[in-house]
């Protein structure tokens, strides 16, 4: 049905006024706006329509310095599925890592906080890591200051990742990193205890003289060079010290208590810093 209107001049007192663009008619006790033949009730055009719902969504903090097995629990606990399912994922996920890491993702499940809803599924959530850590890691900035010091952006998150195992501050980042590049330039085995914990699946201040003789590729103090891959998940700050590590001599650190990580050149010097560090832990025990 079409509807016109005679133009006037003059509006009666209390009615709608017309104007060329559409007109306002009363129907039923309903204004309506007739705009190009078309018959739109008024209070549809006023009336905002409300937005759809949105689906919850969580969040899932990985931090830094975590293990893959760390992260794999994790996600089962956060996604609600079965003990061992993201373990079991990762290995036939098609992660985009480098080739030197033959399928393992350890060191490049970047640390962050993660979104989860309804649709997250263990695959999506690593690739989704992985692409973060490429994203990170993958800069210029990382890959020419790798190869400046003759590492391949794998044996860089390598460095990172003992680096962000073994500094007991950020600040110490960049010692522990210079360390790590003296003793490999030197020839000398890193011989660091978060190697040895990697092996044996713990977390440890307590090296044995036992635990050095084991036979392990991650075994830094029985071989020299780095472990054949990264012992952790390491963050941004961790990877720029790999890169840019503080300049210096030391080949040697230890933890006295913490906030107080020593470096030094001298052997002797390291003896009497480790012989302070186990009477403090006997006075702690």
């Amino acid at each position: 049905m079409r509807f016109t209107f005679q133009r006037k001049t003059r509006q009666a007192h209390g009615r709608p006024r017309l104007t060329g663009r559409g007109r306002l008619i009363l129907i039923a006790g309903t204004l309506v706006v007739v705009a190009a033949g078309v018959l739109v009730p008024l209070f549809l055009m006023q009336e905002e329509r409300p937005p759809p719902p949105r689906q919850p969504v969580r969040t899932l903090l990985i931090p830094e310095g975590w293990r893959s097995g760390q992260v794999y629990d994790a996600v089962d606990k956060a996604l609600k599925v079965p003990p061992g399912t993201t373990r079991a994922t990762a290995g036939a996920a098609a992660l985009r890592l480098p080739a030197a890491a033959k399928g393992n993702p350890e060191g490049f499940l970047f640390p962050a906080t993660y979104p989860i809803d309804a649709a997250t599924s263990p695959k999506s959530l690593l690739r989704y890591m992985v692409t973060t850590a490429g994203r990170r890691f993958g800069t210029t900035r990382v890959i020419q200051g790798g190869q400046a010091n003759g590492l391949s952006l794998y044996e860089t998150v390598t460095i990172a990742s003992i680096v962000q195992a073994e500094a007991d501050t950020v600040e110490d980042m960049g010692k522990v990193a210079r360390v790590i590049h003296n003793r490999m330039a030197m020839g000398m085995p890193l011989q660091m205890d978060s190697t040895l914990n990697y092996a044996l699946d713990r977390s440890t201040l307590d090296t044995t003289h036992a635990d050095t003789q084991l036979d392990s590729p991650y075994n830094t103090y029985a071989r020299v060079g780095l472990p054949p891959t990264p012992i952790a998940n390491p963050g941004e700050q961790a990877v720029q010290a790999a890169i840019n590590p503080t300049p210096g001599d030391w080949l040697y650190f230890v933890t006295v208590k913490p906030g107080d990580t020593r470096f030094t050149e001298s052997y002797e010097e390291q003896m009497k810093n480790v012989d302070e560090f186990n009477e403090n832990r006997r006075e702690a025990s």
